[in-house]
């Protein structure tokens, strides 16, 4: 016997968690005492890994003297078709006493912080190791010093661009409310300002649209750094996917665990948003906190108390830093899901006469904001310089040399299959719940399928007849089509339509 076994791809995403199976009856796994779920530390040449096993029953379709990786874990380690691996007990992480004392009420040091950091990207910690530090630290769990340490120490943990003490502007939003695509539109406008504004952006995770997945329906958005650099070098801006590029790597894995629980915790959205911005090497930071009932900031107070404690970590961390209250009662613009925002995004920037005005009007508000907060901004002027740069085509004819920067400009697409849901009496449109319409465009295959989501046919205010199309499903597969009109068909108060209008 041997005390390696041959590494073979299992296929299985396990997203950003390492996953190894082996044999039930494999000889290593038995000498080792290995059972579901131990932790195995996996080595190959100088290369090495923490992954979780999952044990496959005899006869099924693993060899006993195979061990196969999942997708992220075969990733991880560099792995190819031939390669045998050792199989071990790893130590046991340093930061599962600090993650016990977190949860028993104790404070946490940059220290601490760090050595959690530092076991999450090594995957030391397991995905209950990490759930219950993201527990640990759920509501108001985490103080002011406590955000400003964790910030620091998840931004200590990547890389950090340097843009050699030039202004760099950014912008972020909370998030939670579908269609909010202003991004593209804020950073062609800034572009054209003539300033620098390296945007990163995420990927959907339980929403129907990130950023990112937005900007791939036009043009390449998995840049590395030395690439970013040149884009934003050449056309002042970009618009690429901060996944990969290793900026406050270790959020991805507490929002993988921290989204399904759906904790609401100030100091870790604090710490997510900011150690990126930092990484980015901005100086000046907008924040944008949309706040409405189904948004991901409920109200006015809640919106206070999150814009104290950013104003606070941005001021130790030496950031410049506004906040813009906007209003998150509905979906902005038509468009939820990729390819469907996009087209609202390139309508905006191509001055169309059925733009929609509420995305416009929202990317002028944000960029007029951010032209203010520069340094050679003039408060209160910003607005009227973003709207001449956007009425002009400046915008849009630095946005198309961003996406030609980063690997050239593409249409986005259509949707195979599509239908439209009526209104099942008349009536003065209400309110629309941001969660479930975004839950129903996710059901039709958004962000997965990127012509997939829901384009919007009426607005808030405006007067239905009964039988008249409210929005309409777009999908790619007849089947997500019929799962997401079920859904859609067996809900009520998605959009609300008063008995009585005006």
């Amino acid at each position: 016997m041997t005390d390696t076994l041959a590494l073979v791809p299992a296929g299985i995403d396990t997203y950003r968690q390492p996953v190894v199976y082996m044999n039930e009856d494999c000889h290593i796994c038995r000498s080792e005492g290995f059972a579901a779920q131990t932790r195995v530390r996996i080595d190959l040449e100088d290369r090495w890994i923490i992954a979780t096993l999952n044990v496959v029953g005899r006869g099924a379709w693993l060899d006993v003297d195979q061990a196969a990786l999942s997708a992220s874990a075969w990733a991880a380690l560099g792995a190819r078709a031939g390669d045998k691996g050792a199989f071990s007990h790893p130590e046991p992480p340093v930061s599962a006493s600090m993650i016990r004392s977190k949860a028993y009420g104790d404070r946490l040091d940059q220290a601490g912080f760090a050595a959690i950091v530092s076991d999450t990207l090594d995957s030391r910690l397991s995905d209950l190791e990490l759930a219950a530090f993201v527990t640990a630290c759920a509501g108001e769990r985490l103080d002011e010093p406590e955000t400003v340490a964790l910030t620091r120490a998840m931004q200590g943990a990547g890389q950090t661009l340097d843009w050699g003490g030039r202004t760099i502007l950014d912008k972020h939003c909370v998030g939670g409310l579908p269609g909010n695509r202003t991004t593209p539109i804020v950073v062609a406008i800034i572009a054209a300002a003539g300033h620098l504004i390296p945007k990163t952006s995420s990927r959907a995770i339980t929403s129907p649209a990130g950023t990112a997945d937005t900007m791939e329906a036009m043009a390449p958005v998995a840049l590395d750094a030395a690439a970013l650099r040149r884009v934003v070098e050449a056309e002042g801006g970009c618009i690429v996917w901060g996944g990969g590029l290793a900026l406050s790597p270790a959020d991805d894995h507490f929002i993988r665990v921290e989204r399904p629980l759906d904790f609401d915790s100030t100091g870790q959205l604090v710490a997510s948003v900011l150690s990126k911005k930092a990484a980015a090497g901005a100086t000046h930071v907008l924040i944008d906190m949309p706040v409405g009932p189904t948004a991901k900031v409920r109200s006015e107070k809640a919106a206070e108390a999150l814009g104290v404690r950013v104003s606070a970590v941005s001021n130790a961390l030496g950031l410049n830093l506004a906040l813009h209250i906007s209003d998150g009662i509905a979906p902005v613009g038509r468009g939820i899901g990729p390819t469907l925002e996009a087209i609202d995004v390139l309508a905006v920037l191509r001055r169309a006469p059925d733009a929609p005005a509420d995305l416009r009007e929202r990317a002028l508000d944000l960029a007029g904001h951010l032209l203010d907060l520069a340094p050679d901004g003039v408060a209160g002027q910003g607005r009227d310089r973003a709207r001449a740069l956007l009425d002009s085509g400046a915008a849009e004819a630095r946005f198309m040399a961003i996406c030609e920067a980063q690997g050239g400009f593409r249409e986005p697409g259509t949707a195979a299959q599509r239908i439209e849901i009526h209104a099942p009496h008349a009536g003065l449109l209400t309110s629309v719940d941001n969660r479930r319409i975004a839950r129903i465009a996710k059901l039709a295959g958004a962000p997965r399928q990127k012509c997939a989501g829901i384009r919007l046919l009426v607005r808030l205010g405006d007067r239905v007849d009964e039988g008249q199309p409210l929005y309409e499903l777009h999908a790619e597969a007849a089947g997500e089509l019929a799962y997401a009109l079920a859904y859609a068909e067996s809900q009520t108060g998605v959009l609300t339509l008063s008995e009585e209008g005006p």
